[in-house]
Order: structure tokens, then sequence, then C-alpha cells
């Protein structure tokens, strides 16, 4: 869930081999590991951007605009290499697995609201204000909600779960089997994940609730479903409390 304040088996696809499979030489970052880390890192790059220019002394208000901007890039990113992404091509996830997704992502939807503590938090977030003069702006709220369940989801799945954590069980991550991945390959992601954002105790509980979800149903819709969920929720539960800064 990346705002800045942004687990039934099925069968194994194809194209997702064992981990035992032969090995094959693959340079260190593939054309396919730039595919899932190109959006993700312009993601970044636009939070690191805003940060800068808050710095330099734009008001913060002033730099909403850039998020329509942010997500509007990601998208184009996602949209030129759609054809790459290969764990994006099964069929959406049978009735019961997205049943347990809806629920998971409705869980750390509540966790990550509660887990706020002051030891709990890394450094401080601004959040996401969509008011001007006192009054909400809705189209600015429709494109952060929309943003952050419709984008957001694809974009870092792929590159925490998808990408990440196989890539650092095996460079050839493609042929990963994500149900297989050992106990290194699922911990890295789950705890970048987690520092990713200012509330790392709810990060990495997401984290970890969205890579079991993966290595379960071997299908990335699950964990993107549940963190659609999640996301789209927390963004109608701040505009409906005014807690901004969870944005």
């Amino acid at each position: 869930m990346t705002e800045n304040n942004e687990p039934h088996v099925v069968s194994q696809p194809p194209a997702a081999l064992s981990v035992d499979a032969p090995a094959v030489d693959v340079p260190f970052l593939s054309r396919a590991a730039w595919a899932r880390i190109l959006p993700f890192g312009t993601y970044i790059f636009f939070i690191v951007l805003g940060d800068m220019l808050e710095r330099a002394g734009f008001a913060r208000a002033e730099l909403r605009w850039l998020y329509p901007v942010q997500i509007g890039a990601v998208a184009i990113l996602l949209a030129v290499f759609w054809k790459q992404y290969t764990e994006l091509r099964r069929p959406f996830v049978p009735l019961a697995q997205a049943l347990l997704a809806v629920a998971v992502g409705v869980l750390v939807l509540v966790l990550w609201i509660n887990l706020d503590k002051p030891w709990m938090v890394v450094g401080s977030s601004p959040g996401y204000d969509p008011r001007t003069a006192g009054e909400i702006d809705w189209l600015l709220v429709t494109i952060r909600i929309a943003g952050a369940a419709l984008v957001v989801p694809v974009m870092e799945e792929l590159f925490w779960r998808a990408f990440l954590m196989r890539w650092v069980e095996a460079a050839d991550f493609e042929r990963v089997d994500p149900a297989r991945v050992g106990l290194k390959a699922f911990l890295v992601p789950v705890v970048l994940f987690g520092f990713e954002h200012n509330l790392w105790l709810a990060g990495i509980v997401a984290g970890v609730a969205y890579s079991l979800l993966y290595m379960r149903h071997r299908n990335l819709w699950s964990p993107v479903l549940a963190h659609a969920v999640t996301n789209g929720l927390l963004g109608i539960w701040v505009v409906a409390t005014g807690s901004w800064a969870f944005w």
C-alpha cells in the first residue's frame, strides 16, 4: 500500500517452474526485471521530487498536482510493458480465492489504521489534503482513490511480490514458483515494503498478508485484489474522517 501517509491452491501455471529447474544464464537485471522496476521507480521518483520541491519552498497544497502526473506516468508505463507481465495473463481469481483476498484486504485496512502508536511509526508524513479553502476538491479525491485502488496495487505487486520476492530466490525470477520461495526471499521484500511507509509495522503486516496470498494462490491477481481493497477502503475512510495523514 504505497501512500506516503500511501492469504485453496490452484494448478501451477506452465511458465512458473520450480526453483529446482535447471539454471538459465540471465543478466543481473533482465528486460523482464526492468519492466517491473521502472513503474515502481517512477512512482518513487515523484515522491522524492515532491519532497525536494517542498524543501525548496513550495507549499504542500501547491504540489497536489504532482499526484495525477505521478499516477498517469505509472499507468502509461504499465500499459507499455503490459504484454511482458506474464503473472497477469492468468484469469482473474476464482470466487473462493477472491473472497479470501477481499477479507484479507479488509483485515489489513483495520490493522493499518490501528498500528499507529509512536514506536510503530518512523519519520512523519504530511499526508494528502485535497481541500481548497476548507472545501474538498472531489476531482482530486477521485484521482487519489482511483490511483491508490487501481494503479498502485498492480504496480506494487508486480514489483514487490512478482519481481523482488522471486528475484531474491533466483535471478531468472519468471521461472520461480512463488509457492516455493525460501525464507530470505519472503522476508526481504516484506521488510523493505514495510519501511517504504512511515507506518512501518503496518506496512510489514500488509506485506506478509499480500505475500502469503501470492504464495498460496500462485496468482498475482489475488494480492492485487487484496491490495486494491485495502487502498480503496482506506481512501474512503480518510475522506470520511478527515484523517489526511493516512494518505
